[in-house]
Protein backbone atom coordinates (compact mmCIF):
# COMPACT_ATOMS: atom_id res chain seq x y z
CA UNK A 1 0.00 0.00 0.00
CA UNK A 2 3.06 2.29 0.13
CA UNK A 3 3.29 5.44 2.22
CA UNK A 4 -0.04 6.18 3.91
CA UNK A 5 -1.86 9.28 2.70
CA UNK A 6 -4.21 11.24 4.95
CA UNK A 7 -6.61 13.77 3.50
CA UNK A 8 -7.85 16.42 5.93
CA UNK A 9 -11.33 17.39 4.77
CA UNK A 10 -12.65 20.80 5.75
CA UNK A 11 -14.98 23.52 4.45
CA UNK A 12 -14.21 26.98 3.13
CA UNK A 13 -15.54 29.66 5.46
CA UNK A 14 -16.55 31.87 2.53
CA UNK A 15 -16.50 31.95 -1.26
CA UNK A 16 -12.99 33.44 -1.25
CA UNK A 17 -11.44 30.15 -0.17
CA UNK A 18 -10.65 31.09 3.45
CA UNK A 19 -9.80 28.14 5.72
CA UNK A 20 -10.16 28.49 9.48
CA UNK A 21 -7.48 26.11 10.76
CA UNK A 22 -4.62 26.49 8.26
CA UNK A 23 -1.96 26.91 11.00
CA UNK A 24 -3.04 23.59 12.55
CA UNK A 25 -2.93 21.86 9.17
CA UNK A 26 0.59 23.21 8.65
CA UNK A 27 1.69 21.72 11.97
CA UNK A 28 0.01 18.41 11.13
CA UNK A 29 1.72 18.30 7.73
CA UNK A 30 5.16 18.92 9.29
CA UNK A 31 4.55 16.33 12.02
CA UNK A 32 3.16 13.83 9.51
CA UNK A 33 6.22 14.15 7.27
CA UNK A 34 8.48 13.18 10.19
CA UNK A 35 6.23 10.18 10.90
CA UNK A 36 6.09 8.96 7.29
CA UNK A 37 2.54 10.18 6.71
CA UNK A 38 1.70 12.16 3.59
CA UNK A 39 -0.95 14.81 4.31
CA UNK A 40 -2.99 17.13 2.15
CA UNK A 41 -6.04 19.33 2.74
CA UNK A 42 -9.17 19.48 0.62
CA UNK A 43 -12.84 20.46 0.64
CA UNK A 44 -15.76 18.77 -1.17
CA UNK A 45 -15.64 21.69 -3.61
CA UNK A 46 -12.13 20.57 -4.69
CA UNK A 47 -13.29 17.11 -5.81
CA UNK A 48 -13.63 16.12 -9.47
CA UNK A 49 -16.43 13.56 -9.21
CA UNK A 50 -16.05 12.30 -12.79
CA UNK A 51 -12.34 11.55 -12.53
CA UNK A 52 -12.28 10.75 -8.78
CA UNK A 53 -9.44 13.20 -8.31
CA UNK A 54 -8.86 15.98 -5.78
CA UNK A 55 -7.36 19.41 -6.40
CA UNK A 56 -5.50 19.18 -3.11
CA UNK A 57 -4.04 21.98 -1.04
CA UNK A 58 -0.53 21.04 0.09
CA UNK A 59 1.86 22.71 2.51
CA UNK A 60 5.60 22.66 1.80
CA UNK A 61 7.58 22.78 5.09
CA UNK A 62 10.71 23.93 3.23
CA UNK A 63 9.24 26.93 1.38
CA UNK A 64 6.51 27.40 4.03
CA UNK A 65 3.97 27.89 1.28
CA UNK A 66 0.69 26.33 0.12
CA UNK A 67 0.30 24.99 -3.42
CA UNK A 68 -2.35 23.12 -5.41
CA UNK A 69 -1.84 19.70 -6.95
CA UNK A 70 -4.20 17.09 -8.42
CA UNK A 71 -4.06 14.00 -6.24
CA UNK A 72 -5.68 10.57 -6.05
CA UNK A 73 -8.04 9.89 -3.18
CA UNK A 74 -6.23 9.40 0.16
CA UNK A 75 -6.10 6.14 2.09
CA UNK A 76 -7.90 7.86 4.99
CA UNK A 77 -9.95 11.00 5.55
CA UNK A 78 -9.87 13.15 8.70
CA UNK A 79 -13.18 15.04 8.70
CA UNK A 80 -12.80 18.55 10.15
CA UNK A 81 -16.01 19.96 8.60
CA UNK A 82 -18.02 22.04 11.04
CA UNK A 83 -21.69 22.84 10.61
CA UNK A 84 -22.43 25.98 8.63
CA UNK A 85 -25.52 27.30 6.87
CA UNK A 86 -24.27 27.43 3.31
CA UNK A 87 -24.16 25.70 -0.06
CA UNK A 88 -20.75 24.42 1.01
CA UNK A 89 -22.42 22.27 3.67
CA UNK A 90 -24.81 20.90 1.05
CA UNK A 91 -21.77 19.91 -1.03
CA UNK A 92 -20.40 18.08 2.00
CA UNK A 93 -23.58 15.96 2.12
CA UNK A 94 -23.11 15.05 -1.54
CA UNK A 95 -19.50 13.99 -0.89
CA UNK A 96 -20.43 11.83 2.08
CA UNK A 97 -23.22 10.16 0.11
CA UNK A 98 -20.96 9.28 -2.83
CA UNK A 99 -17.79 8.42 -0.92
CA UNK A 100 -19.14 7.09 2.37
CA UNK A 101 -17.38 3.77 1.70
CA UNK A 102 -13.95 5.37 2.13
CA UNK A 103 -11.99 5.06 5.38
CA UNK A 104 -12.82 7.97 7.68
CA UNK A 105 -10.99 8.51 10.96
CA UNK A 106 -14.21 9.92 12.35
CA UNK A 107 -17.87 9.56 11.47
CA UNK A 108 -20.51 12.24 11.98
CA UNK A 109 -22.18 12.85 15.30
CA UNK A 110 -25.74 14.09 15.47
CA UNK A 111 -27.10 17.33 16.94
CA UNK A 112 -27.16 18.17 20.67
CA UNK A 113 -30.70 16.86 21.18
CA UNK A 114 -30.09 13.46 19.60
CA UNK A 115 -26.78 13.06 21.44
CA UNK A 116 -28.52 13.91 24.74
CA UNK A 117 -31.26 11.33 24.16
CA UNK A 118 -28.66 8.76 23.10
CA UNK A 119 -26.56 9.35 26.22
CA UNK A 120 -29.61 8.95 28.46
CA UNK A 121 -29.98 5.36 27.26
CA UNK A 122 -26.94 4.40 29.34
CA UNK A 123 -27.66 4.50 33.12
CA UNK A 124 -24.01 5.40 33.84
CA UNK A 125 -24.43 8.82 32.26
CA UNK A 126 -27.89 9.93 33.41
CA UNK A 127 -26.63 11.51 36.70
CA UNK A 128 -24.16 13.58 34.68
CA UNK A 129 -26.64 15.02 32.14
CA UNK A 130 -28.41 18.30 32.98
CA UNK A 131 -32.13 17.82 32.31
CA UNK A 132 -32.83 18.97 28.75
CA UNK A 133 -36.00 19.40 26.69
CA UNK A 134 -36.73 20.35 23.11
CA UNK A 135 -38.52 23.70 22.97
CA UNK A 136 -41.93 23.01 21.44
CA UNK A 137 -44.05 25.66 23.17
CA UNK A 138 -43.78 28.36 25.89
CA UNK A 139 -44.90 25.77 28.47
CA UNK A 140 -41.59 23.90 28.04
CA UNK A 141 -39.73 27.00 29.17
CA UNK A 142 -42.22 27.75 31.95
CA UNK A 143 -42.00 24.21 33.36
CA UNK A 144 -38.20 24.29 33.43
CA UNK A 145 -37.89 27.78 34.92
CA UNK A 146 -40.27 26.79 37.72
CA UNK A 147 -38.24 23.66 38.42
CA UNK A 148 -34.77 25.21 38.25
CA UNK A 149 -33.64 28.71 39.26
CA UNK A 150 -31.22 28.78 36.32
CA UNK A 151 -31.75 27.54 32.76
CA UNK A 152 -30.06 27.87 29.36
CA UNK A 153 -31.60 28.08 25.91
CA UNK A 154 -29.34 26.62 23.21
CA UNK A 155 -29.73 26.04 19.45
CA UNK A 156 -29.33 22.32 18.72
CA UNK A 157 -26.58 22.94 16.15
CA UNK A 158 -24.97 26.04 17.63
CA UNK A 159 -21.22 26.36 18.12
CA UNK A 160 -18.88 28.79 19.84
CA UNK A 161 -21.52 30.17 22.21
CA UNK A 162 -23.63 31.68 19.41
CA UNK A 163 -27.30 32.27 20.12
CA UNK A 164 -27.24 31.03 23.73
CA UNK A 165 -29.51 32.59 26.36
CA UNK A 166 -29.33 32.28 30.14
CA UNK A 167 -32.40 32.92 32.31
CA UNK A 168 -31.99 33.19 36.06
CA UNK A 169 -34.70 33.63 38.66
CA UNK A 170 -34.14 36.54 41.04
CA UNK A 171 -35.96 37.93 44.04
CA UNK A 172 -39.52 39.17 43.66
CA UNK A 173 -40.38 36.90 40.73
CA UNK A 174 -38.06 38.74 38.36
CA UNK A 175 -36.04 36.90 35.72
CA UNK A 176 -32.66 38.03 34.41
CA UNK A 177 -32.10 37.34 30.68
CA UNK A 178 -28.53 37.37 29.37
CA UNK A 179 -26.82 35.86 26.36
CA UNK A 180 -25.06 36.20 23.03
CA UNK A 181 -26.51 36.70 19.58
CA UNK A 182 -25.57 34.69 16.47
CA UNK A 183 -22.47 36.86 16.02
CA UNK A 184 -21.34 36.11 19.61
CA UNK A 185 -22.07 39.71 20.69
CA UNK A 186 -23.05 40.00 24.36
CA UNK A 187 -26.72 40.93 24.79
CA UNK A 188 -27.49 43.70 27.27
CA UNK A 189 -28.99 42.05 30.43
CA UNK A 190 -32.76 42.41 30.81
CA UNK A 191 -34.89 41.98 33.94
CA UNK A 192 -38.50 40.99 33.36
CA UNK A 193 -41.39 39.41 35.32
CA UNK A 194 -42.57 35.94 34.30
CA UNK A 195 -45.63 37.46 32.60
CA UNK A 196 -43.35 39.31 30.14
CA UNK A 197 -40.70 36.62 29.71
CA UNK A 198 -42.16 34.87 26.67
CA UNK A 199 -42.89 38.16 24.94
CA UNK A 200 -39.26 39.23 25.27
CA UNK A 201 -38.15 35.97 23.65
CA UNK A 202 -40.54 36.05 20.68
CA UNK A 203 -37.93 37.50 18.35
CA UNK A 204 -35.67 34.49 18.91
CA UNK A 205 -38.17 32.13 17.21
CA UNK A 206 -37.17 29.38 19.62
CA UNK A 207 -39.30 26.64 18.06
CA UNK A 208 -38.48 27.44 14.42
CA UNK A 209 -34.75 27.71 15.23
CA UNK A 210 -34.81 24.38 17.11
CA UNK A 211 -33.79 25.43 20.59
CA UNK A 212 -33.17 23.28 23.66
CA UNK A 213 -34.14 24.22 27.21
CA UNK A 214 -31.47 22.98 29.62
CA UNK A 215 -31.06 22.88 33.38
CA UNK A 216 -28.37 25.37 34.35
CA UNK A 217 -25.43 24.53 36.60
CA UNK A 218 -24.20 27.34 38.85
CA UNK A 219 -20.62 27.94 37.74
CA UNK A 220 -19.87 31.53 38.66
CA UNK A 221 -16.52 32.22 40.26
CA UNK A 222 -16.30 34.75 43.11
CA UNK A 223 -15.56 37.47 40.52
CA UNK A 224 -18.86 36.70 38.74
CA UNK A 225 -17.32 35.12 35.64
CA UNK A 226 -18.52 31.68 34.51
CA UNK A 227 -16.20 28.76 33.91
CA UNK A 228 -16.08 25.18 32.62
CA UNK A 229 -13.58 22.60 31.37
CA UNK A 230 -12.59 21.36 27.92
CA UNK A 231 -11.62 17.67 28.13
CA UNK A 232 -9.94 16.29 25.00
CA UNK A 233 -9.95 12.52 24.49
CA UNK A 234 -8.28 10.99 21.42
CA UNK A 235 -7.35 7.63 19.96
CA UNK A 236 -3.64 6.89 20.39
CA UNK A 237 -1.16 5.02 18.19
CA UNK A 238 -2.56 1.70 19.45
CA UNK A 239 -6.13 2.54 18.48
CA UNK A 240 -7.21 3.08 22.12
CA UNK A 241 -8.99 6.03 23.70
CA UNK A 242 -6.82 8.16 25.97
CA UNK A 243 -7.13 11.50 27.73
CA UNK A 244 -4.89 14.00 25.94
CA UNK A 245 -5.55 16.82 28.36
CA UNK A 246 -8.07 19.06 30.06
CA UNK A 247 -7.99 22.84 30.42
CA UNK A 248 -10.18 25.28 32.30
CA UNK A 249 -12.00 28.10 30.53
CA UNK A 250 -13.12 31.34 32.15
CA UNK A 251 -15.66 33.50 30.33
CA UNK A 252 -15.24 37.17 29.61
CA UNK A 253 -16.77 39.66 32.04
CA UNK A 254 -20.52 39.79 31.44
CA UNK A 255 -20.50 36.65 29.29
CA UNK A 256 -22.75 33.66 30.02
CA UNK A 257 -20.37 31.27 28.24
CA UNK A 258 -16.68 30.48 28.61
CA UNK A 259 -15.83 30.18 24.90
CA UNK A 260 -12.41 31.54 24.01
CA UNK A 261 -13.73 33.05 20.77
CA UNK A 262 -16.13 35.05 22.90
CA UNK A 263 -13.31 36.66 24.88
CA UNK A 264 -12.72 33.89 27.43
CA UNK A 265 -9.34 32.85 28.79
CA UNK A 266 -7.76 29.44 29.33
CA UNK A 267 -6.06 28.20 32.50
CA UNK A 268 -4.89 24.82 33.76
CA UNK A 269 -7.56 22.45 35.05
CA UNK A 270 -5.79 22.06 38.39
CA UNK A 271 -5.58 25.78 39.11
CA UNK A 272 -9.24 26.39 38.22
CA UNK A 273 -10.50 23.45 40.26
CA UNK A 274 -8.57 24.69 43.28
CA UNK A 275 -9.98 28.16 42.82
CA UNK A 276 -13.57 26.88 42.79
CA UNK A 277 -13.32 23.85 45.12
CA UNK A 278 -11.32 24.44 48.27
CA UNK A 279 -10.98 20.79 49.34
CA UNK A 280 -7.89 19.11 47.81
CA UNK A 281 -9.34 15.58 48.06
CA UNK A 282 -12.50 16.68 46.25
CA UNK A 283 -10.36 18.31 43.56
CA UNK A 284 -8.34 15.15 42.90
CA UNK A 285 -11.41 12.90 42.97
CA UNK A 286 -13.25 15.19 40.52
CA UNK A 287 -10.30 15.28 38.15
CA UNK A 288 -9.99 11.48 38.12
CA UNK A 289 -13.72 10.95 37.67
CA UNK A 290 -13.88 13.50 34.83
CA UNK A 291 -11.16 11.62 32.95
CA UNK A 292 -12.72 8.19 33.48
CA UNK A 293 -16.19 9.42 32.56
CA UNK A 294 -14.93 11.10 29.39
CA UNK A 295 -13.28 7.89 28.17
CA UNK A 296 -16.47 5.91 28.91
CA UNK A 297 -18.55 8.44 26.98
CA UNK A 298 -16.20 8.38 23.99
CA UNK A 299 -16.32 4.57 23.82
CA UNK A 300 -20.12 4.63 24.07
CA UNK A 301 -20.56 7.26 21.35
CA UNK A 302 -18.21 5.37 19.04
CA UNK A 303 -20.17 2.16 19.57
CA UNK A 304 -23.34 4.08 18.69
CA UNK A 305 -22.24 6.20 15.71
CA UNK A 306 -19.25 4.38 14.24
CA UNK A 307 -15.53 5.09 14.18
CA UNK A 308 -14.34 8.26 15.95
CA UNK A 309 -10.81 9.48 16.61
CA UNK A 310 -11.28 12.43 18.97
CA UNK A 311 -13.91 14.23 21.02
CA UNK A 312 -13.90 17.31 23.21
CA UNK A 313 -16.28 17.15 26.13
CA UNK A 314 -17.29 20.42 27.72
CA UNK A 315 -17.72 19.67 31.40
CA UNK A 316 -19.04 21.53 34.40
CA UNK A 317 -17.77 20.55 37.85
CA UNK A 318 -19.79 21.94 40.74
CA UNK A 319 -18.45 22.72 44.21
CA UNK A 320 -19.31 19.23 45.44
CA UNK A 321 -17.08 17.80 42.70
CA UNK A 322 -19.98 16.43 40.66
CA UNK A 323 -19.34 16.15 36.90
CA UNK A 324 -21.87 17.48 34.38
CA UNK A 325 -21.65 17.01 30.62
CA UNK A 326 -22.59 20.29 28.94
CA UNK A 327 -21.75 19.46 25.33
CA UNK A 328 -19.90 17.05 23.04
CA UNK A 329 -17.75 18.57 20.31
CA UNK A 330 -16.63 16.14 17.56
CA UNK A 331 -14.45 18.73 15.75
CA UNK A 332 -12.51 20.32 18.61
CA UNK A 333 -10.02 23.14 18.38
CA UNK A 334 -6.72 22.73 20.25
CA UNK A 335 -5.80 26.32 21.07
CA UNK A 336 -7.19 26.07 24.60
CA UNK A 337 -4.04 24.16 25.63
CA UNK A 338 -1.52 26.56 24.17
CA UNK A 339 -3.42 29.45 25.78
CA UNK A 340 -3.32 27.62 29.10
CA UNK A 341 0.46 27.28 28.76
CA UNK A 342 0.37 23.50 28.22
CA UNK A 343 2.66 23.20 25.21
CA UNK A 344 3.21 19.45 25.46
CA UNK A 345 -0.55 18.77 25.64
CA UNK A 346 -1.00 21.00 22.59
CA UNK A 347 1.67 19.02 20.71
CA UNK A 348 0.01 15.71 21.62
CA UNK A 349 -3.37 17.05 20.53
CA UNK A 350 -1.95 17.68 17.06
CA UNK A 351 0.02 14.44 16.73
CA UNK A 352 -2.39 11.84 18.12
CA UNK A 353 -4.84 11.79 15.18
CA UNK A 354 -1.83 11.21 12.93
CA UNK A 355 -0.58 8.34 15.10
CA UNK A 356 -4.04 6.83 14.98
CA UNK A 357 -4.19 7.25 11.18
CA UNK A 358 -0.91 5.32 10.81
CA UNK A 359 -2.17 2.57 13.13
CA UNK A 360 -5.42 2.33 11.17
CA UNK A 361 -3.48 2.10 7.90
CA UNK A 362 -1.35 -0.72 9.32
CA UNK A 363 -4.49 -2.60 10.40
CA UNK A 364 -5.91 -2.36 6.88
CA UNK A 365 -2.58 -3.50 5.43
CA UNK A 366 -2.45 -6.57 7.68
CA UNK A 367 -6.03 -7.51 6.84
CA UNK A 368 -5.19 -7.29 3.14
CA UNK A 369 -2.10 -9.45 3.60
CA UNK A 370 -4.21 -12.11 5.35
CA UNK A 371 -6.90 -12.08 2.67
CA UNK A 372 -4.48 -12.29 -0.28
CA UNK A 373 -3.11 -15.82 0.42
CA UNK A 374 -6.68 -17.07 0.78
CA UNK A 375 -7.58 -15.61 -2.60
CA UNK A 376 -4.50 -17.28 -4.12
CA UNK A 377 -5.63 -20.65 -2.69
CA UNK A 378 -9.20 -20.21 -3.88
CA UNK A 379 -8.21 -19.34 -7.47
CA UNK A 380 -6.68 -22.75 -8.38
CA UNK A 381 -9.70 -24.51 -6.89
CA UNK A 382 -12.02 -22.44 -9.05
CA UNK A 383 -10.00 -23.43 -12.11
CA UNK A 384 -10.08 -27.11 -11.15
CA UNK A 385 -13.75 -27.11 -10.21
CA UNK A 386 -15.39 -24.42 -12.38
CA UNK A 387 -18.81 -23.15 -11.35
CA UNK A 388 -21.44 -24.91 -13.52
CA UNK A 389 -23.28 -22.58 -15.87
Amino acid sequence: MGQPVLGIMTLYLNDNGLLEEKPIYQKMTIAGKKMGLDIYVFTPRDVNYKQNRINALMFDPVTKSWTRKWRSFPHMIFDRCRIQRSQRFVELGKFRKQYGHLTFLNHMLRNKWIIYRTMRKDPRFIPHLPLTKMYESPSDLTDMIRKYPLIYLKPINGTGGRGILRIQKQQGGIYLIQGRDQSRRIIHPQRVPLSELHGRLEGWNLKENHYLVQQGIQLKLPNGRVHDYRMLVQKNGSGLWEVTGCAGRIGASGSITSNLHGGGEAVTMQSLLKRFIKNDETVEAAKLQAEELSIQMAIFLEQTYGRLCELALDLAIDQKGHIWLLEVNPKPAREVFIQAGEKETYRRAIVRPLEYAIWLHEQKKRRKEKIQPLEEKIQPLEEKFPTPE
